[in-house]
Protein backbone atom coordinates (compact mmCIF):
# COMPACT_ATOMS: atom_id res chain seq x y z
CA UNK A 1 0.00 0.00 0.00
CA UNK A 2 2.91 2.34 0.72
CA UNK A 3 4.11 1.98 -2.86
CA UNK A 4 0.57 2.77 -4.07
CA UNK A 5 0.51 5.93 -1.97
CA UNK A 6 3.89 6.98 -3.38
CA UNK A 7 2.69 6.40 -6.98
CA UNK A 8 -0.50 8.39 -6.35
CA UNK A 9 1.53 11.16 -4.72
CA UNK A 10 3.79 11.33 -7.78
CA UNK A 11 0.64 11.40 -9.90
CA UNK A 12 -0.53 14.51 -8.06
CA UNK A 13 2.55 16.41 -9.28
CA UNK A 14 1.09 17.08 -12.77
CA UNK A 15 -2.23 18.11 -11.16
CA UNK A 16 -0.45 20.58 -8.88
CA UNK A 17 1.45 22.00 -11.85
CA UNK A 18 -1.79 22.21 -13.86
CA UNK A 19 -3.43 24.28 -11.12
CA UNK A 20 -0.39 26.56 -11.07
CA UNK A 21 -0.61 27.00 -14.84
CA UNK A 22 -4.31 27.85 -14.66
CA UNK A 23 -3.59 30.72 -12.27
CA UNK A 24 -0.56 32.16 -14.05
CA UNK A 25 -0.98 31.32 -17.74
CA UNK A 26 -4.62 31.32 -18.77
CA UNK A 27 -4.52 33.57 -21.85
CA UNK A 28 -4.57 31.00 -24.68
CA UNK A 29 -6.15 27.74 -25.75
CA UNK A 30 -2.68 26.22 -25.53
CA UNK A 31 -2.81 26.72 -21.76
CA UNK A 32 -6.13 24.86 -21.67
CA UNK A 33 -4.62 21.96 -23.61
CA UNK A 34 -1.61 21.85 -21.28
CA UNK A 35 -3.84 21.80 -18.19
CA UNK A 36 -6.03 18.99 -19.59
CA UNK A 37 -2.92 17.01 -20.49
CA UNK A 38 -1.54 17.32 -16.95
CA UNK A 39 -4.86 16.25 -15.42
CA UNK A 40 -4.95 13.17 -17.67
CA UNK A 41 -1.42 12.25 -16.58
CA UNK A 42 -2.55 12.44 -12.95
CA UNK A 43 -5.53 10.19 -13.69
CA UNK A 44 -3.17 7.77 -15.46
CA UNK A 45 -0.98 7.55 -12.36
CA UNK A 46 -3.99 7.02 -10.10
CA UNK A 47 -4.97 4.21 -12.47
CA UNK A 48 -1.66 2.49 -11.66
CA UNK A 49 -1.60 3.44 -7.99
CA UNK A 50 -4.91 1.73 -7.13
CA UNK A 51 -3.41 -1.63 -8.15
CA UNK A 52 -1.22 -1.44 -5.02
CA UNK A 53 -4.18 -1.13 -2.64
CA UNK A 54 -4.75 -4.90 -2.60
CA UNK A 55 -4.73 -5.07 1.21
CA UNK A 56 -7.11 -2.12 1.62
CA UNK A 57 -9.71 -2.28 -1.14
CA UNK A 58 -11.68 -5.21 -2.49
CA UNK A 59 -10.89 -6.61 -5.92
CA UNK A 60 -14.19 -5.34 -7.36
CA UNK A 61 -13.55 -1.78 -6.20
CA UNK A 62 -9.97 -1.81 -7.49
CA UNK A 63 -11.15 -3.18 -10.86
CA UNK A 64 -13.84 -0.49 -11.08
CA UNK A 65 -11.35 2.31 -10.25
CA UNK A 66 -8.80 0.88 -12.67
CA UNK A 67 -11.32 0.91 -15.52
CA UNK A 68 -12.54 4.37 -14.52
CA UNK A 69 -9.04 5.88 -14.42
CA UNK A 70 -8.06 4.07 -17.63
CA UNK A 71 -9.39 7.12 -19.46
CA UNK A 72 -6.28 9.02 -18.39
CA UNK A 73 -4.01 7.20 -20.83
CA UNK A 74 -6.77 6.72 -23.40
CA UNK A 75 -7.61 10.39 -23.94
CA UNK A 76 -3.98 11.53 -24.18
CA UNK A 77 -4.19 11.11 -27.97
CA UNK A 78 -6.88 13.74 -28.72
CA UNK A 79 -5.27 16.11 -26.18
CA UNK A 80 -1.85 15.91 -27.83
CA UNK A 81 -3.53 16.26 -31.22
CA UNK A 82 -5.45 19.32 -29.98
CA UNK A 83 -2.29 21.08 -28.80
CA UNK A 84 -0.41 20.34 -32.02
CA UNK A 85 -3.49 21.36 -34.05
CA UNK A 86 -3.75 24.68 -32.22
CA UNK A 87 -0.07 25.56 -32.72
CA UNK A 88 0.24 24.40 -36.35
CA UNK A 89 -3.01 26.02 -37.47
CA UNK A 90 -2.35 29.28 -35.63
CA UNK A 91 0.79 30.14 -37.52
CA UNK A 92 0.33 33.19 -39.76
CA UNK A 93 0.87 31.00 -42.80
CA UNK A 94 1.67 27.47 -43.90
CA UNK A 95 4.76 26.88 -46.00
CA UNK A 96 4.89 24.91 -49.21
CA UNK A 97 4.50 21.15 -48.80
CA UNK A 98 7.32 19.56 -50.71
CA UNK A 99 6.40 15.86 -50.62
CA UNK A 100 3.50 13.47 -50.06
CA UNK A 101 4.60 12.69 -46.48
CA UNK A 102 4.42 16.34 -45.45
CA UNK A 103 1.04 16.75 -47.16
CA UNK A 104 -0.33 13.70 -45.34
CA UNK A 105 1.08 14.94 -42.02
CA UNK A 106 -0.69 18.30 -42.34
CA UNK A 107 -3.92 16.50 -43.26
CA UNK A 108 -3.87 14.77 -39.86
CA UNK A 109 -3.97 18.08 -37.98
CA UNK A 110 -7.42 19.32 -38.95
CA UNK A 111 -10.61 19.91 -37.00
CA UNK A 112 -12.23 16.83 -38.59
CA UNK A 113 -9.26 14.68 -37.61
CA UNK A 114 -9.43 16.04 -34.05
CA UNK A 115 -13.12 15.15 -33.77
CA UNK A 116 -12.49 11.73 -35.35
CA UNK A 117 -9.71 10.77 -32.94
CA UNK A 118 -11.76 11.98 -29.98
CA UNK A 119 -14.56 9.62 -31.00
CA UNK A 120 -12.02 6.83 -31.53
CA UNK A 121 -10.63 7.40 -28.01
CA UNK A 122 -14.15 7.15 -26.59
CA UNK A 123 -14.60 3.80 -28.36
CA UNK A 124 -11.31 2.51 -26.95
CA UNK A 125 -12.33 3.67 -23.47
CA UNK A 126 -15.72 1.95 -23.80
CA UNK A 127 -14.02 -1.32 -24.82
CA UNK A 128 -11.94 -1.22 -21.62
CA UNK A 129 -15.18 -1.46 -19.61
CA UNK A 130 -16.09 -4.76 -21.30
CA UNK A 131 -14.54 -8.22 -20.98
CA UNK A 132 -13.13 -7.73 -24.45
CA UNK A 133 -10.86 -5.03 -23.03
CA UNK A 134 -10.16 -5.82 -19.35
CA UNK A 135 -11.41 -9.15 -18.02
CA UNK A 136 -10.26 -8.87 -14.42
CA UNK A 137 -7.29 -8.63 -12.06
CA UNK A 138 -4.52 -11.06 -11.27
CA UNK A 139 -1.93 -10.95 -8.50
CA UNK A 140 1.75 -10.39 -9.21
CA UNK A 141 4.44 -11.29 -6.68
CA UNK A 142 7.59 -9.24 -7.22
CA UNK A 143 10.67 -9.05 -5.01
CA UNK A 144 10.90 -5.26 -4.95
CA UNK A 145 7.27 -4.18 -5.23
CA UNK A 146 5.47 -6.82 -3.07
CA UNK A 147 2.07 -8.24 -4.01
CA UNK A 148 -0.11 -6.10 -6.19
CA UNK A 149 -2.89 -6.49 -8.69
CA UNK A 150 -2.06 -6.80 -12.34
CA UNK A 151 -4.74 -6.30 -15.01
CA UNK A 152 -5.80 -9.20 -17.20
CA UNK A 153 -6.78 -8.16 -20.71
CA UNK A 154 -9.32 -9.54 -23.16
CA UNK A 155 -9.17 -10.39 -26.85
CA UNK A 156 -9.32 -6.75 -27.94
CA UNK A 157 -6.11 -5.77 -26.12
CA UNK A 158 -4.64 -5.10 -29.56
CA UNK A 159 -7.05 -2.15 -29.93
CA UNK A 160 -5.46 -0.42 -26.95
CA UNK A 161 -1.98 -1.22 -28.26
CA UNK A 162 -3.00 0.25 -31.62
CA UNK A 163 -4.28 3.33 -29.81
CA UNK A 164 -0.99 3.83 -27.95
CA UNK A 165 0.97 3.19 -31.15
CA UNK A 166 -1.10 5.95 -32.79
CA UNK A 167 -0.05 8.33 -30.01
CA UNK A 168 3.63 7.52 -30.63
CA UNK A 169 3.09 7.98 -34.38
CA UNK A 170 1.45 11.37 -33.91
CA UNK A 171 4.20 12.54 -31.58
CA UNK A 172 6.81 11.60 -34.19
CA UNK A 173 4.80 13.47 -36.85
CA UNK A 174 4.61 16.50 -34.57
CA UNK A 175 8.39 16.43 -34.16
CA UNK A 176 8.80 16.44 -37.95
CA UNK A 177 6.24 19.20 -38.55
CA UNK A 178 7.66 21.37 -35.78
CA UNK A 179 10.84 21.71 -37.87
CA UNK A 180 8.76 23.51 -40.52
CA UNK A 181 7.41 26.13 -38.10
CA UNK A 182 9.20 29.45 -38.67
CA UNK A 183 8.43 30.92 -35.26
CA UNK A 184 11.21 29.73 -32.93
CA UNK A 185 9.09 30.03 -29.76
CA UNK A 186 6.37 27.69 -31.04
CA UNK A 187 8.92 25.38 -32.67
CA UNK A 188 10.94 24.88 -29.46
CA UNK A 189 7.82 24.31 -27.37
CA UNK A 190 6.32 21.77 -29.76
CA UNK A 191 9.56 19.82 -30.14
CA UNK A 192 10.22 19.78 -26.39
CA UNK A 193 6.67 18.76 -25.52
CA UNK A 194 6.67 15.98 -28.14
CA UNK A 195 9.98 14.58 -26.89
CA UNK A 196 8.84 14.58 -23.24
CA UNK A 197 5.56 12.90 -24.18
CA UNK A 198 7.43 10.21 -26.14
CA UNK A 199 9.58 9.45 -23.10
CA UNK A 200 6.44 9.20 -20.97
CA UNK A 201 4.65 6.86 -23.41
CA UNK A 202 7.68 4.57 -23.83
CA UNK A 203 8.22 4.25 -20.06
CA UNK A 204 4.48 3.79 -19.54
CA UNK A 205 4.42 0.95 -22.08
CA UNK A 206 6.88 -0.96 -19.87
CA UNK A 207 4.08 -1.27 -17.30
CA UNK A 208 2.71 -4.14 -19.36
CA UNK A 209 5.77 -6.17 -18.29
CA UNK A 210 5.14 -7.60 -14.79
CA UNK A 211 8.86 -7.54 -13.92
CA UNK A 212 8.85 -3.74 -13.89
CA UNK A 213 6.31 -3.65 -11.11
CA UNK A 214 4.25 -0.85 -12.73
CA UNK A 215 6.78 1.75 -11.56
CA UNK A 216 8.35 2.88 -14.83
CA UNK A 217 5.48 5.21 -15.68
CA UNK A 218 6.10 7.11 -12.42
CA UNK A 219 9.60 7.90 -13.62
CA UNK A 220 8.11 9.02 -16.94
CA UNK A 221 5.57 11.24 -15.15
CA UNK A 222 8.32 13.05 -13.25
CA UNK A 223 10.38 13.60 -16.41
CA UNK A 224 7.33 14.69 -18.43
CA UNK A 225 5.91 17.02 -15.78
CA UNK A 226 9.15 18.84 -14.94
CA UNK A 227 10.33 19.00 -18.56
CA UNK A 228 6.98 20.12 -20.01
CA UNK A 229 6.39 22.80 -17.39
CA UNK A 230 9.90 24.10 -17.97
CA UNK A 231 9.42 24.51 -21.74
CA UNK A 232 5.87 25.85 -21.26
CA UNK A 233 7.00 28.56 -18.83
CA UNK A 234 9.97 29.42 -21.06
CA UNK A 235 7.63 29.59 -24.05
CA UNK A 236 5.30 32.04 -22.30
CA UNK A 237 8.14 34.13 -20.87
CA UNK A 238 9.75 34.45 -24.31
CA UNK A 239 6.45 35.52 -25.85
CA UNK A 240 5.80 38.04 -23.09
CA UNK A 241 9.31 39.50 -23.43
CA UNK A 242 8.85 39.94 -27.16
CA UNK A 243 5.38 41.41 -26.67
CA UNK A 244 6.80 43.80 -24.08
CA UNK A 245 9.45 44.92 -26.57
CA UNK A 246 6.74 45.60 -29.14
CA UNK A 247 4.66 47.50 -26.57
CA UNK A 248 7.66 49.63 -25.60
CA UNK A 249 8.25 50.37 -29.25
CA UNK A 250 4.62 51.46 -29.59
CA UNK A 251 4.84 53.61 -26.44
CA UNK A 252 7.88 55.41 -27.82
CA UNK A 253 6.02 55.94 -31.08
CA UNK A 254 2.98 57.33 -29.25
CA UNK A 255 5.18 59.62 -27.16
CA UNK A 256 6.96 60.90 -30.27
CA UNK A 257 3.60 61.58 -31.90
CA UNK A 258 2.33 63.48 -28.87
CA UNK A 259 5.54 65.51 -28.68
CA UNK A 260 5.38 66.33 -32.38
CA UNK A 261 1.72 67.31 -32.04
CA UNK A 262 2.60 69.70 -29.20
CA UNK A 263 5.41 71.26 -31.24
CA UNK A 264 3.09 71.73 -34.23
CA UNK A 265 0.54 73.41 -31.96
CA UNK A 266 3.14 75.84 -30.60
CA UNK A 267 4.49 76.60 -34.08
CA UNK A 268 0.97 77.41 -35.30
CA UNK A 269 0.38 79.70 -32.31
CA UNK A 270 3.66 81.54 -32.88
CA UNK A 271 2.95 81.79 -36.59
CA UNK A 272 -0.49 83.30 -35.84
CA UNK A 273 1.25 86.04 -33.82
CA UNK A 274 3.65 86.74 -36.72
CA UNK A 275 0.74 86.98 -39.17
CA UNK A 276 -1.17 89.37 -36.83
CA UNK A 277 1.74 91.77 -36.46
CA UNK A 278 2.41 91.60 -40.21
CA UNK A 279 -1.15 92.67 -40.92
CA UNK A 280 -0.84 95.54 -38.41
CA UNK A 281 2.35 96.77 -40.06
CA UNK A 282 0.80 96.43 -43.52
CA UNK A 283 -2.14 98.64 -42.47
CA UNK A 284 0.13 101.49 -41.39
CA UNK A 285 0.55 104.20 -44.04
CA UNK A 286 4.22 105.08 -43.61
CA UNK A 287 5.83 102.01 -45.25
CA UNK A 288 8.29 102.24 -48.07
CA UNK A 289 8.02 100.07 -51.16
CA UNK A 290 10.86 97.92 -49.87
CA UNK A 291 9.10 97.51 -46.50
CA UNK A 292 5.96 96.37 -48.29
CA UNK A 293 7.92 93.79 -50.29
CA UNK A 294 9.52 92.55 -47.09
CA UNK A 295 6.12 92.23 -45.39
CA UNK A 296 4.76 90.42 -48.43
CA UNK A 297 7.64 87.93 -48.23
CA UNK A 298 6.99 87.45 -44.51
CA UNK A 299 3.28 86.81 -45.24
CA UNK A 300 4.03 84.29 -47.98
CA UNK A 301 6.52 82.49 -45.72
CA UNK A 302 3.95 82.45 -42.93
CA UNK A 303 1.31 80.95 -45.24
CA UNK A 304 3.78 78.30 -46.38
CA UNK A 305 4.54 77.46 -42.75
CA UNK A 306 0.81 77.08 -42.13
CA UNK A 307 0.50 74.66 -45.03
CA UNK A 308 3.45 72.63 -43.77
CA UNK A 309 2.04 72.35 -40.25
CA UNK A 310 -1.42 71.44 -41.60
CA UNK A 311 0.06 68.72 -43.80
CA UNK A 312 2.16 67.38 -40.95
CA UNK A 313 -0.87 67.40 -38.63
CA UNK A 314 -2.83 65.32 -41.15
CA UNK A 315 0.16 63.02 -41.45
CA UNK A 316 0.35 62.52 -37.68
CA UNK A 317 -3.43 62.02 -37.26
CA UNK A 318 -3.25 58.90 -39.42
CA UNK A 319 -2.07 57.04 -36.28
CA UNK A 320 -5.67 56.52 -35.12
CA UNK A 321 -6.04 53.16 -36.85
CA UNK A 322 -8.51 50.29 -36.49
CA UNK A 323 -6.80 46.89 -36.75
CA UNK A 324 -8.19 43.44 -37.55
CA UNK A 325 -6.90 40.20 -39.03
CA UNK A 326 -6.65 40.38 -42.83
CA UNK A 327 -4.93 38.42 -45.59
CA UNK A 328 -1.78 40.30 -46.58
CA UNK A 329 -1.81 38.56 -49.97
CA UNK A 330 -5.20 40.14 -50.76
CA UNK A 331 -3.94 43.54 -49.58
CA UNK A 332 -0.95 43.46 -51.94
CA UNK A 333 -3.05 42.11 -54.84
CA UNK A 334 -5.65 44.87 -54.46
CA UNK A 335 -2.90 47.51 -54.27
CA UNK A 336 -1.54 46.19 -57.57
CA UNK A 337 -5.02 46.39 -59.13
CA UNK A 338 -5.45 49.98 -57.92
CA UNK A 339 -2.11 50.86 -59.52
CA UNK A 340 -2.81 49.05 -62.82
CA UNK A 341 -3.60 52.24 -64.76
CA UNK A 342 -0.41 53.97 -63.65
CA UNK A 343 1.65 50.87 -64.48
CA UNK A 344 0.13 50.57 -67.95
CA UNK A 345 0.56 54.27 -68.69
CA UNK A 346 4.26 54.12 -67.83
CA UNK A 347 4.79 50.66 -69.40
CA UNK A 348 6.03 49.10 -66.16
CA UNK A 349 5.86 45.34 -65.58
CA UNK A 350 4.92 44.19 -62.07
CA UNK A 351 5.44 40.66 -60.72
CA UNK A 352 4.06 39.44 -57.38
CA UNK A 353 5.53 36.11 -56.21
CA UNK A 354 4.00 34.45 -53.14
CA UNK A 355 4.23 30.91 -51.67
CA UNK A 356 1.97 31.49 -48.66
CA UNK A 357 -1.80 31.52 -48.74
CA UNK A 358 -3.37 32.98 -46.75
CA UNK A 359 -0.85 35.24 -45.03
CA UNK A 360 -2.93 36.52 -42.13
CA UNK A 361 -1.75 39.63 -40.28
CA UNK A 362 -3.30 41.96 -37.71
CA UNK A 363 -3.43 45.18 -39.74
CA UNK A 364 -5.30 48.24 -40.96
CA UNK A 365 -6.40 47.36 -44.48
CA UNK A 366 -6.79 50.86 -45.93
CA UNK A 367 -3.47 52.21 -44.72
CA UNK A 368 -1.47 49.09 -45.58
CA UNK A 369 -2.95 49.13 -49.09
CA UNK A 370 -1.80 52.73 -49.35
CA UNK A 371 1.68 51.62 -48.28
CA UNK A 372 2.04 49.42 -51.36
CA UNK A 373 0.33 51.94 -53.63
CA UNK A 374 2.83 54.59 -52.48
CA UNK A 375 5.75 52.21 -53.03
CA UNK A 376 4.54 51.33 -56.54
CA UNK A 377 3.96 55.01 -57.37
CA UNK A 378 7.36 55.97 -55.99
CA UNK A 379 9.10 53.24 -58.01
CA UNK A 380 7.28 54.13 -61.24
CA UNK A 381 8.27 57.78 -60.86
CA UNK A 382 11.88 56.73 -60.22
CA UNK A 383 12.15 54.95 -63.58
CA UNK A 384 13.50 57.08 -66.48
CA UNK A 385 11.40 56.93 -69.64
CA UNK A 386 14.32 55.58 -71.65
CA UNK A 387 15.00 52.74 -69.17
CA UNK A 388 15.27 49.48 -71.21
CA UNK A 389 13.71 47.37 -68.43
CA UNK A 390 10.94 48.79 -66.27
CA UNK A 391 9.98 46.18 -63.70
CA UNK A 392 8.77 45.90 -60.09
CA UNK A 393 9.01 42.60 -58.21
CA UNK A 394 7.17 41.95 -54.93
CA UNK A 395 7.84 38.70 -53.03
CA UNK A 396 6.98 37.32 -49.58
CA UNK A 397 9.02 35.45 -46.98
CA UNK A 398 8.67 34.30 -43.36
CA UNK A 399 11.67 34.17 -41.02
CA UNK A 400 12.04 33.37 -37.34
CA UNK A 401 9.86 36.24 -36.08
CA UNK A 402 8.69 38.34 -38.99
CA UNK A 403 6.68 38.31 -42.18
CA UNK A 404 8.91 39.90 -44.82
CA UNK A 405 7.94 41.57 -48.09
CA UNK A 406 10.68 42.27 -50.61
CA UNK A 407 9.93 45.18 -52.94
CA UNK A 408 12.45 45.54 -55.79
CA UNK A 409 12.34 47.98 -58.72
CA UNK A 410 14.59 48.83 -61.65
CA UNK A 411 14.57 52.59 -61.09
CA UNK A 412 17.60 54.84 -61.10
CA UNK A 413 18.30 54.16 -57.43
CA UNK A 414 18.78 56.18 -54.27
CA UNK A 415 22.21 57.51 -53.19
CA UNK A 416 23.46 55.64 -50.11
CA UNK A 417 23.72 58.88 -48.12
CA UNK A 418 19.93 59.26 -48.51
CA UNK A 419 18.89 55.71 -47.50
CA UNK A 420 17.73 56.98 -44.09
CA UNK A 421 16.69 60.57 -44.84
CA UNK A 422 14.43 59.49 -47.72
CA UNK A 423 11.93 58.37 -45.05
CA UNK A 424 11.85 61.82 -43.42
CA UNK A 425 8.83 64.05 -44.20
CA UNK A 426 9.17 66.76 -46.87
CA UNK A 427 12.48 65.33 -48.13
CA UNK A 428 12.57 64.95 -51.91
CA UNK A 429 15.41 63.50 -53.98
CA UNK A 430 14.68 65.81 -56.86
CA UNK A 431 13.55 63.09 -59.26
CA UNK A 432 9.89 64.11 -59.14
CA UNK A 433 8.20 67.06 -60.77
CA UNK A 434 5.60 67.37 -58.01
CA UNK A 435 4.82 66.11 -54.55
CA UNK A 436 5.59 67.16 -50.98
CA UNK A 437 7.87 64.25 -50.03
CA UNK A 438 5.32 62.46 -47.84
CA UNK A 439 5.08 59.16 -49.77
CA UNK A 440 7.94 57.16 -48.25
CA UNK A 441 7.58 58.87 -44.82
CA UNK A 442 3.95 57.71 -44.78
CA UNK A 443 5.09 54.17 -45.66
CA UNK A 444 7.67 54.26 -42.84
CA UNK A 445 5.13 55.56 -40.35
CA UNK A 446 2.53 52.96 -41.28
CA UNK A 447 5.02 50.11 -40.98
CA UNK A 448 6.01 51.33 -37.51
CA UNK A 449 2.30 51.65 -36.59
CA UNK A 450 2.05 47.93 -37.48
CA UNK A 451 5.04 47.34 -35.14
CA UNK A 452 7.17 46.59 -38.18
CA UNK A 453 9.64 48.54 -40.29
CA UNK A 454 10.86 49.28 -43.80
CA UNK A 455 14.46 49.78 -44.86
CA UNK A 456 16.52 49.92 -48.02
CA UNK A 457 18.59 46.77 -48.48
CA UNK A 458 20.38 47.78 -51.67
CA UNK A 459 20.15 50.59 -54.20
CA UNK A 460 22.15 51.37 -57.32
CA UNK A 461 21.59 52.82 -60.79
CA UNK A 462 20.07 49.43 -61.61
CA UNK A 463 17.29 49.73 -59.01
CA UNK A 464 16.29 49.70 -55.33
CA UNK A 465 15.45 46.87 -52.93
CA UNK A 466 13.08 47.74 -50.06
CA UNK A 467 12.54 45.25 -47.22
CA UNK A 468 9.27 45.47 -45.24
CA UNK A 469 8.86 43.53 -41.98
CA UNK A 470 5.77 42.83 -39.85
CA UNK A 471 6.10 40.76 -36.64
CA UNK A 472 4.25 37.47 -36.24
CA UNK A 473 3.53 37.69 -32.48
CA UNK A 474 -0.01 38.73 -31.63
CA UNK A 475 -1.02 38.33 -35.26
CA UNK A 476 -1.49 34.58 -35.55
CA UNK A 477 -4.68 33.34 -37.14
CA UNK A 478 -3.50 30.55 -39.46
CA UNK A 479 -4.84 29.19 -42.71
CA UNK A 480 -4.76 26.35 -45.18
CA UNK A 481 -2.05 25.99 -47.75
CA UNK A 482 -2.73 26.62 -51.40
CA UNK A 483 -0.51 26.31 -54.46
CA UNK A 484 2.12 29.07 -54.79
CA UNK A 485 0.68 32.00 -56.72
CA UNK A 486 2.45 34.36 -59.08
CA UNK A 487 0.69 37.61 -59.94
CA UNK A 488 2.11 39.27 -63.05
CA UNK A 489 1.06 42.56 -64.57
CA UNK A 490 2.96 42.96 -67.83
CA UNK A 491 2.57 46.31 -69.49
CA UNK A 492 5.68 46.34 -71.62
Amino acid sequence: MIIGIVICAIGLLPLFLALSISKVYNETKLSVGMIICMILITIWQLDIGVLYFKDVLSEDIVLFLFKLFHGGSTFILPTVLYMAYWIINNQPSVTEKTNWLTKMSYALFTKKALIGFTIWSMVVYFISWTNLGITGLGVANERFTSNHYFPEYGTLLWVYFLHMAAIVFFLLVVCVLSLRIRNSHFKNFLMGFSFNALVLIVLGALNFIPLTGLLTSSIGVIIFSVGSIHIFVKFNVDLKIHSYELMEKQKKLDYTGQLTGSLIHEVKNTNAIIKSFSRLLNNSGDLTERDKQTLEMIGRSSEHLDQLTDNYSAYMKSSALAFKTEDLVEIISESIEFSAGMLQENKVELQFINTYSPLNVYLNRTNLEQVFINLIKNSVEAMPEDKPEKKITISTEIDDKNIIIHFIDTGKGIPKDNWVSVFDPFISLGNKKRGMGLGLPFVKKMMIEHLGDINIVESSPHGTHFKLEIPQEGMLNGGNYQKPIEYRLDNA
